[in-house]
């Protein structure tokens, strides 16, 4: 690795112009933002917030419900000087402009990193706050939402808050360090990954968890566990007596989960639940969720609402987490040869029962369909693309499973909207643009590490030690429609690997040129030898190599397909993992992770994206909801430009769509009209009500 450090890092104007500030790049509108409940009732509502103009109502309801900051803020009159009460003191309230949400971020990012040394002038540090101001006002990335939740609340308004018991390692000292108060370092990460001990009491241990997790339900962000280590009913307890399994304490942890939920402003609790294959009460484990539905469906039969928030919901166990089971690839085997498969004590390893593997998958594959729960995680699979092995095996996640590594790490996202680098005019993909995001992007998410504060010393100490990170993207299934491209088609796939490719190569290649100025992730040199070979393994992968060719991969790895795949998009593959891997092997890499590809389910809509996340399209009509109040059906805003793309007329999209949409008229429809509900014995004010009512419905039989 090469000696010294480079200068810093120097940022280019790309979306913005020097003496121009990015927020006049937009045209502003008030909004009112309204939450209601399914029966009316009011959640939540602000009047003339501040709001980009061309955003939806949906994507400034988010902003405006679960991003402004609802106390503490200095309060301005129309003049922009701050309002003073009686005694000269700042009026405070919440936050009532996106352009304050905006600016506390993207300024907070550039305090972190200039006071850090990341970059190479101030001119830099300026250029890099412009640049991400415009792209969050444009709608072009976004942060998760612990980010929108915390970040610049202390940097912008000197919100501080209690102490709650957060750590951080100290940059200057590297020493592990309490932080004073709730909000001077943010809490910005939403992904955690934390241990559990077989111990009761004793910090590590059962109950010290439900504490760590709650730390972290209440900064919105999400945590995920392998519960393997805790003792099956029935095993011996050291003091005499009979463990009671782990499924009771499982109980415990829903109930204060579901607790939080119900006691929280930002958003309900989100954990993970892992099993491993071979533990004791992984039976019990699986059915647990299903089991439970059963009796939701007895309450319901017998007149309790099916709504999720209900009372016959609430009454029931095993709802407020994901459930996983992890699987290695000897129990895989041991199903495809029909195999018996041994479960094991946690206390000696012994084997407690023995079945059958094939017994073991029926019983995951009915639970799952018939509760969604559990899902499958390959852990063989997982650790042969682990970069740090010398920490440890991967044997967790995060609640949707995007993040995977070790224990008592954790893991800020961001996703860049892929629809804002299409052109539709043009059909080409601003790939430069795109380049450009990833390193801007990439940036943020290390200066987020180096201020963010942890709910324990462990998750504190391993964050900063690996220095994980998770940019990803959203509105894949939009882009892949307006190019005309089946979502489920080579092509498609294609396209799909190679934009994730080029993210993940760059986002790599960033992470190297940051090691060149402020040096690599702590852990870096008892990893590098297994680091460069998973590098080298995805730049396989990014050039279609055979499976031989792979270093120590036993399953079969599914690269870009290099004869269908665009070739602009396969040579910017082929560059970024070339770079990724000639700039890590001269500097090695600041963080041990880069990329994760998040299910984006707020900030895909804060974004107005048709579509979250790597998924498809889940429908092709949608409802808008209106400023004023109400919704209105339409057809999904990616139809028009694909239908173009495919060479259909103007005419016949404009027939398409119609059909698609429906006409929300009585009038025209050829067997449901106001001629034949006449005939039917309706009067003229019943039909005019049931006219009144369709703009706003799914289909005929809900007006």
């Amino acid at each position: 690795m090469a000696e010294g450090k480079a200068t810093g890092l120097t940022i280019e104007r790309r979306f913005t112009t020097e003496g121009e500030s990015p927020y006049d790049t937009v045209e502003w509108s008030k909004r009112d933002s309204r939450i209601t409940n399914p029966d009316g009732s009011v959640v939540f509502e602000m009047r003339d917030a501040e709001i980009p103009a061309d955003w939806s109502q949906v994507a400034a309801d988010i902003m405006v419900s679960k991003y402004f900051r609802k106390a503490g803020v200095p309060q301005y009159d129309e003049a922009g000087q701050v309002r003073l009460d009686d005694a000269g003191t700042p009026v405070l309230g919440p936050e009532r402009s996106a352009r304050q949400v905006i600016d506390r971020l993207a300024a907070t990012w550039r305090h972190w990193g200039e006071k850090h040394g990341y970059f190479a002038t101030a001119d830099d540090a300026q250029v890099f706050e412009d640049e991400l101001a415009y792209m969050l006002l444009h709608q072009m990335a976004a942060p998760n939402s612990p980010q929108w939740f915390n970040t610049g609340l202390h940097h912008r308004y000197g919100i501080e808050g209690p102490e709650q018991g957060f750590w951080f390692v100290d940059p200057e000292t590297e020493e592990l360090t309490p932080s004073p108060d709730s909000y001077s370092r943010p809490a910005p990460h939403a992904c955690f990954i934390q241990s559990i001990d077989d111990d009761l009491v004793n910090p590590g241990g059962i109950m010290d968890l439900w504490v760590r997790e709650a730390r972290l339900f209440k900064f919105g962000s999400g945590t995920g566990s392998n519960f393997s280590h805790i003792r099956a009913e029935g095993e011996p307890l050291s003091g005499g007596g009979k463990s009671s399994g782990l499924m009771s304490f499982l109980k415990v942890g829903d109930r204060a989960a579901g607790a939080i939920k119900s006691g929280g402003t930002t958003r309900r609790a989100a954990k993970m639940v892992i099993l491993d294959i071979d533990h004791p009460d992984v039976e019990t484990f699986i059915a647990w969720k299903a089991e439970e539905e059963k009796k939701v469906r007895a309450l319901i039969a017998a007149g309790y609402s099916s709504d999720f928030n209900g009372e016959a919901y609430a009454t029931v166990s095993g709802q407020n987490s994901n459930n996983s089971i992890r699987m290695t690839n000897e129990f895989l085997h041991a199903v495809q040869n029909d195999e018996d498969w041994h479960l094991t004590r946690r206390t000696d390893g012994e084997t407690m029962k023995t079945v059958r593997a094939r017994d073991l998958w029926r019983q995951i594959a009915e639970a799952a369909w018939a509760s969604a729960d559990p899902g499958v995680q390959f852990h063989t699979t997982v650790n042969e693309w682990h970069t740090s092995p010398a920490g440890g095996e991967i044997r967790a996640s995060n609640p949707c499973s995007e993040y995977m590594f070790l224990d008592n790490t954790a893991c800020n996202l961001a996703s860049l909207n892929l629809g804002k680098f299409y052109d539709d005019a043009t059909g080409e993909f601003h790939l430069d643009d795109y380049k450009y995001a990833v390193r801007l992007w990439t940036i943020v998410l290390e200066v987020s590490v180096t201020m963010a504060q942890f709910p324990s010393e462990a998750i504190a100490q391993g964050s900063y030690d690996y220095r994980t990170l998770g940019l990803g993207y959203a509105n894949l299934g939009s882009v892949l429609m307006r190019m005309g491209i089946a979502y489920d088609s080579d092509e498609g796939r294609a396209i799909a690997g190679a934009l994730t490719a080029i993210l993940t190569g760059y986002a790599y290649a960033t992470s190297a040129e940051m090691a060149a100025v402020v040096g690599p992730f702590p852990k870096y040199h008892e990893n590098t030898e297994s680091m460069l070979r998973v590098i080298k393994n995805h730049r396989r992968a990014a050039y279609g190599a055979e499976q031989f060719e792979y270093d120590t991969i036993g399953h079969t790895v599914v690269g870009v397909d290099q004869r269908i795949c665009p070739a602009d998009m396969l040579d910017m593959a082929h560059d970024a993992w070339n770079e990724a891997l000639t700039l890590g092997e001269l500097h090695g890499y600041r963080n041990a992770q880069t990329t994760v590809l998040a299910p984006t389910g707020t900030i895909g809509l804060l974004m107005d994206c048709d579509t979250t996340g790597v998924e498809p399209d889940f429908a092709l009509v949608k409802f808008k909801k209106l400023a004023g109040g109400g919704y209105f059906k339409i057809a999904n805003q990616s139809i028009k430009p694909a239908l173009a793309r495919l060479g259909y007329t103007d005419t016949e999209i404009a027939d398409i769509i119609d059909y698609v949409v429906g006409t929300m008229t009585l009038e025209t429809s050829p067997h449901i009209n106001t001629r034949t509900l006449l005939a039917r014995g309706f009067s003229k004010a019943d039909i005019a009500k049931i006219e009144a009512t369709l703009p706003g419905v799914f289909e005929l039989g809900f007006a």
